[in-house]
Parts: structure tokens; C-alpha cells; sequence
């Protein structure tokens, strides 16, 4: 039998059986997806995987979008627009959602994806291992990984001796000490740039060239993340090598980026998902962190930089851009 026949055999048996499941359950799974940023290729990455899992968009489930473009004060309403809509599971990415989310109900799943917030200090579960509410999820809650992009600066650029770091004063607290820590226990000068809004962008990379900032690092944000190429250019224009926790900056100027695969944890969200809709309690389901790191070198601003890139980070490099 041809190779390609049997595994859509296979596929259409899954669908099927998807369909079939959700009759039985008297409609349709409903699925409410909200965030508090544009969509991006995570969106996609969560699709593909429900489509692995056997699920038709439109077909045999239903998944209702809220996007809040950047703006993190329009969240609650539409979290409250997909409450309204009966869902079975809230699929909520990033600290506004989730927290607005968890505010609304304390009774429909939610599944969250959050790179900023510790989410038992925050409240919103009781343990790691058993959430024991209505939140589950994914969460970095890694706030020394701050210390690890600077371990990456300082083997790309040993002469660097005063590093600027950028944060949302908003949501990365934890992040900022825990960076300031680890700048200390290596002896670099630390220069703190705050930002609440995207606006004021501009006026921290002012304030680094000021103070003679020799390199940057951007810790996580959703901010951060949705203005990732605005930042690399400015970075590029005032000629710092700049870090972020956010592999993909390197894709937009950034000279380095390491930090989780976002695209596996939109994958693995979806498994969440899945299950929950199979009638796991999310209660029951552990909070989980990354479990894939990816480094990403960008040589063609390396070389604008007037900066050689050691072989001792290169060959750790998941992805280098020439």
C-alpha cells in the first residue's frame, strides 16, 4: 500500500473519531484563544498541532480569536467576549490574559502561556505539580536567564565591561533583580532601562548612548516581543550588540538571541488543550516550563558591528544568519 494512503487513512480514522467524540458530547468543542498581541506564527504552530491531534477547525471544533494588538487595557473585555460565547477552554498568552482571565472565571479551563510571571506567586495556582484551580499552563519562570544572556555577551564580546538592560517595569521585576545579580557577580557596570509603554523606546537607547552602555540586553515582555525589529533597529543604530531573550531577534537585526522555542509551547499548549477537552481537569495538569532553548547568531550585524563572533558560541548556535 502506498506509503502516503495509509497515513491518511490513518488521519481521516483520527478526524473521525474526533468528530464522532464531540457528537457524543452533544456539540461542538468551543475553544477561546486571547491575547494580548497580534497574531503571529505561534497561532499557527498551536493550529498545526490541533490539526495533529485530529481536530478540523470549523469541522469537529470551533476556535474563537481575540487579538489585542498591543494593547494590554482592551484584555479583560475581550476575555469577557469569549466567556459570553460558552467555550470550553480559554487558551490565554501572556501575563494580561491570563490574569484577566483567571479575574473573569474561577470555573472554565484555562491554559496559559506566560514568558514574565511566577504563577503561584501571582495566585493563580497552588503548586507546580498540581495547579489544584482552573489555570494550567506553561510558564518560564526563569529569571536567571537573564544572567545566561549576559554569559553569551561576555563570550561574543569579552571587552564588554557596562551592559544596559531593557525591561517592563510592568511585569519583569523578578528578571531585572535577578539579571542585576548576576551583572554584579560578574563585574559588569549594570544601567537599568525601564519602559511601561513602547513609547519611551526611544528615549532608553538615549539614555544608554548617554551613559556609554557598551551592550544591551531585552528581557521578556509582550511589549518587547511585538516591537522586537523596532528594537533591533534601533539597536543597529546606535551601534549597540544587543541580546534578547527572544531567539527571533536575531532574525531582525539583533546581533544575538536565546531563549525558548515559542512555536513548542504553542505546540504543547494544544496537547493541554486536547486533554482538558478529553475531560482532564486543568487542576491536575502540572505547570510546565520550556523544554526547548534555541541560540541565534546574526553575523551580517555582527560584521556591521565591526565584531567577530568566537567559534566557542557559533558552534553552539542553533541558527546563524549570514
Amino acid at each position: 500500500m502506498d506509503r502516503r494512503v495509509f497515513l491518511g487513512g490513518i488521519a481521516g480514522l483520527v478526524a473521525a473519531a474526533r468528530a464522532a467524540w464531540a457528537q457524543r458530547a452533544g456539540k461542538m468543542p468551543h475553544v477561546g484563544y486571547v491575547t494580548s498581541n497580534p497574531r503571529t506564527a505561534n497561532v499557527d504552530a498551536f493550529e498545526q498541532r490541533l490539526r495533529d491531534l485530529g481536530y478540523v477547525i470549523g469541522q469537529n471544533i470551533a476556535v474563537e480569536y481575540r487579538f489585542g494588538e498591543g494593547h494590554a487595557d482592551r484584555v479583560p473585555a475581550l476575555v469577557d467576549e469569549l466567556l459570553r460565547q460558552n467555550i470550553d477552554v480559554l487558551f490565554a498568552t501572556s501575563a494580561y490574559a491570563i490574569g484577566a482571565a483567571k479575574q473573569a472565571s474561577t470555573s472554565v479551563p484555562i491554559v496559559g502561556v506566560d514568558l514574565e510571571t511566577d504563577p503561584v506567586d501571582a495566585g493563580w495556582v497552588k503548586s507546580l505539580a498540581r495547579p489544584g484551580g482552573n489555570v494550567t499552563g506553561f510558564f518560564l519562570d526563569m529569571p536567571e536567564l537573564g544572567g545566561k544572556l549576559l554569559e553569551f555577551l561576555r563570550e561574543a564580546i569579552p571587552r564588554i565591561q557596562r551592559v544596559a538592560v531593557l525591561w517592563d517595569a510592568q511585569l519583569a521585576e523578578a528578571q531585572f533583580k535577578a539579571t542585576e545579580s548576576a551583572a554584579q557577580a560578574r563585574r559588569f557596570g549594570l544601567q537599568s532601562l525601564a519602559f511601561r509603554k513602547p513609547q519611551e523606546f526611544a528615549a532608553a537607547f538615549e539614555a544608554a548612548r548617554r551613559q556609554k552602555a557598551q551592550a544591551l540586553v531585552l528581557l521578556s515582555s509582550p511589549a518587547v516581543f511585538l516591537h522586537l525589529k523596532r528594537l533591533g533597529d534601533f539597536a543597529l543604530q546606535y551601534r549597540l550588540p544587543a541580546i534578547s531573550v527572544f531567539p527571533q531577534f536575531a532574525n531582525v537585526g539583533g546581533l544575538m538571541g536565546y531563549g525558548p522555542d515559542l512555536g513548542d509551547l504553542f505546540r504543547r499548549a494544544a496537547n493541554y488543550v486536547d486533554r482538558i477537552l478529553k475531560g482532564t481537569s486543568p487542576a491536575d495538569l502540572p505547570i510546565q516550563r520550556p523544554a526547548v532553548f534555541e541560540l541565534a547568531v546574526n553575523l551580517k550585524t555582527a560584521e556591521t558591528l565591526r565584531l567577530t563572533i568566537p567559534p566557542s558560541v557559533l558552534s553552539r548556535a542553533d541558527k546563524v544568519l549570514k
